[in-house]
């Protein structure tokens, strides 16, 4: 038997198993179901056609209303009405609405939800995110979510992986999302599919928990199963902040651990990077990105609203102003991030700078609201997906960027870096 990789070993240990390999298929305890607005009620639909009554745990599902909150019209209200119901009737202890709520995937780390060595599943595509602090984290349909809520378990088919070397450090302007849309360029949508991402090396220690947390979070638009990340001293730092009170356990690769592919990506070597409609894997760099005009920046999202995201915003539309004609639209991942963002002043910089500041919200990233595109309109979004009609009109344009390369495109009109702002 050859060595496990740090998502199969997660899987063993949760499925009471002391070994599994790639293809098998196990049932394995949850450390966390989590759903949304748009995702729960279909969940809950579900579990009342259930002989079981009630949850599995109250304290091991999360519920984070976030897509179309605060309600956008009245199917939104009765669905988060539905979910609101829901939590209140089964006492669940993680329930986000309004006044606490943020997006999904930059609360539940915040709240100390997601530690290392846990098995999460989420009604969403993006709980892949959580992997950046060591976890074994991935989406699901809402019929699992409902089974999950019910049995607290899943069934997994454990995962071949692909080994990312991360060697380097990165330029100013280089963040966690230029690295991410670099491999999904370089390994295209399906690269990973099913597969487990596995990002190990020296380089790794050049990236901050919100650029990895970025990474983790677009695995799944490389068609990962999962992203993974090793436990080091920064997420060390991070659990110890954000859930000081948890048990947590930290798996490592085996030496002999099997891998599909290895890539090895050398950080000093990327630059600003774009996807251009409409899939993440049309990727390219400014050395060949000529005058595209835009009408709308989006910065915010789960991949994208952290607090780093927002210095980085800052920085570059600070004594500047957002071009005539360009919507600039910024979106804090969650209410500590917001009023973070308040207290160092970031938010006067972006009012300032001709910017808007909206309460946390995914709104125009699945063309929700706060920033639905009209026909032929283009868009420089710090999201994860620019699929046709993705942020509203099926002729619209998304392109992906980091909070950099989106700041300094709502400064110049244009799809630009901050280099060309002398930065």
């Amino acid at each position: 038997m050859s060595g496990m990789t740090m998502s199969q070993k997660i899987l063993a240990a949760h499925a009471g198993l002391s070994e599994v390999k790639a293809g098998q298929l196990i049932e394995a305890d949850l450390d966390l179901v989590l759903g949304n607005d748009i995702t729960s009620p279909v969940a809950i639909k579900e579990m009342s056609k259930f002989t079981k009554e009630g949850v599995f745990d109250k304290d091991k599902i999360a519920l984070v209303p976030d897509h179309f909150v605060p309600n956008k019209d009245i199917k939104s209200a009765e669905n988060c009405k539905c979910v609101r119901e829901f939590a209140i009737k089964n006492k669940i202890t993680n329930y986000f609405e309004v006044g606490k709520m943020g997006i999904e995937h930059a609360l539940l780390p915040e709240q100390g939800l997601t530690v290392p060595g846990d098995l999460i599943i989420g009604a969403d595509s993006h709980t892949c995110t959580y992997g950046a602090l060591g976890a074994f984290s991935t989406g699901i349909g809402s019929t699992d979510m409902a089974a999950g809520m019910a049995t607290g378990k899943a069934w997994f088919k454990v995962p071949s992986a692909i080994k990312f070397n991360i060697v380097g450090k990165p330029s100013k302007w280089v963040s966690g999302k230029d690295v991410i849309l670099h491999i999904i360029g370089m390994i295209g949508v399906d690269g990973a599919l099913y597969k487990s991402m596995e990002f190990v090396g020296e380089g790794i220690k050049n990236l901050s928990m919100d650029d990895r947390f970025t990474i983790a979070n677009m695995a799944i638009e490389a068609g990962g199963k999962n992203g993974i990340f090793p436990v080091d001293d920064v997420a060390m730092a991070y659990v110890k902040e954000h859930a000081p009170n948890k048990k947590i356990t930290v798996y490592e690769a085996d030496e002999d651990a099997e891998y599909d592919e290895e890539y090895t990506i050398d950080l000093s070597t990327l630059k600003p990077t774009v996807a251009f409609p409409h899939l993440p894997e049309n990727t390219h760099t400014f050395d060949d990105i000529k005058d595209i005009k835009i009408d709308q920046v989006v910065i915010g999202s789960c991949t994208n609203g952290r607090i780093d995201d927002l210095r980085i915003a800052a920085e570059v539309l600070s004594g500047r102003h957002v071009a005539e004609g360009i919507r600039c639209i910024v979106i804090p991942a969650t209410q500590k991030i917001y009023l973070t963002a308040m207290e160092e002043g970031l938010l006067k910089t972006f009012v300032e700078a001709g910017a808007i500041v909206s309460t946390p919200t995914c709104g125009p990233c699945l063309g929700g609201y706060m920033g639905v595109l009209a026909s032929g309109e283009r868009c420089v979004s710090t999201t994860n997906r620019n699929f046709v009609g993705r942020m509203g009109a099926i002729d619209s344009e998304i392109y992906l960027a980091s909070p950099a390369v989106a700041a300094a495109s709502a400064v110049t009109g244009k799809i630009s870096q901050p280099s060309e702002l002398g930065l």
